[in-house]
């Protein structure tokens, strides 16, 4: 047989149909954004098919342009290259790197081999490229001008917006033009027609003449007044419960995967068990030790090693 396959969530990110069909007959697309390496942080890539001469088959890959280094973990040099503006979310700077945007603490550099940053966004979105000018505009503004050549993924028409940084979302988002027409009057509300959703035209229903005063008014029983539901109450805190080793280190109450990252970090770093000799490493301490399992692990195991000691409330 054949044998080729692939996932249909490579790298934490779902495929929609209409991608899988431009996959399959280009053999590449993108970028896309949305997917997660092993170590958590968010990432964008283009997708390619390529043959495989160990395998004798295609199969899937993730192109980087020339920023693979930064999903590897291998040290970033930014040296000679001018900052586009400060990153909206830690003010440090922004760099151009392979088919991205990235702040330079989204990866590891010799200044701080360990990122502390997700702040990245490709130099192509939705076919629409964001030039170097654009990318300018929106770190020191908050938004780019109104761009035209996005080419939307579910519908393949054009459309028209400005990338602008959310902070309540985090990251970069479209922002529409109001409008400078008023809404049109239908021509249900000029003719006395309106239409059923399947296209019909029917005569617009009007409201009858109240009947002639009688002598007696029937009684009309009262009506039932429904009570008002309770809006149901999330419950505060809700997330994913640590086990006893793991609640040791973050502490018992229920809580987001990406913040057992982030908390996780903050402990490696204030109880300095980085390895010294290489940054990647992480050295357990006592209280560490029943979560890892063993005495050193990588960078890019800790999200797997997080898994295994949550558990849904």
């Amino acid at each position: 047989g054949c044998g080729f396959s692939f996932g249909k969530t490579p790298a934490g990110r779902t495929f929609e149909v209409a991608e899988v069909e431009q996959f399959l007959r280009d053999k590449k697309i993108g970028p896309l954004d949305g997917f997660r390496s092993k170590a958590g942080w968010p990432f964008t890539a283009e997708m390619v098919i390529k043959f495989d001469e160990e395998t004798k088959n295609y199969k899937l890959e993730f192109d980087f342009g020339d920023d693979k280094n930064g999903e590897t973990g291998e040290i970033i040099d930014f040296s000679g290259q001018q900052s586009l503006g400060p990153c909206p979310r830690c003010a440090s700077r922004v760099f151009e790197l392979g088919k991205n945007y990235v702040c330079e603490k989204s990866v590891p550099t010799n200044e701080q081999p360990t990122p502390s940053c997700t702040f990245k966004t490709g130099q192509v979105i939705l076919q629409q490229p964001i030039e170097r000018e654009q990318m300018h505009k929106l770190l020191e503004t908050g938004k780019t001008d109104l761009l035209d050549k996005f080419v939307s993924m579910r519908t393949r028409r054009p459309f028209k917006a400005m990338l602008a940084w959310d902070k309540e979302a985090d990251k970069v988002n479209f922002e529409f033009a109001p409008s400078k027409f008023p809404p049109r009057k239908t021509a249900a509300a000029k003719t006395g027609t309106v239409k059923t959703p399947f296209g019909k035209t029917v005569a617009a229903k009007t409201a009858k003449a109240p009947a002639a005063k009688k002598a007696a008014a029937k009684k009309t029983p009262a009506a039932k007044t429904a009570k008002p539901k309770t809006p149901r109450v999330a419950k505060p805190g809700a997330g994913l419960k640590p086990s006893d080793a793991l609640a040791a280190v973050i502490g018992a109450e229920p809580v987001a995967r990406t913040q057992v990252i982030k908390k996780l970090w903050d402990y490696i770093k204030a109880e300095g068990l980085q390895d010294a000799a290489n940054k990647r490493a992480i050295n357990a301490d006592a209280k560490l030790l029943p979560v890892f399992g063993k005495p050193q692990v990588t960078m890019f195991e800790l999200a797997g090693i997080v898994g295994k000691h949550l558990t849904a409330e």
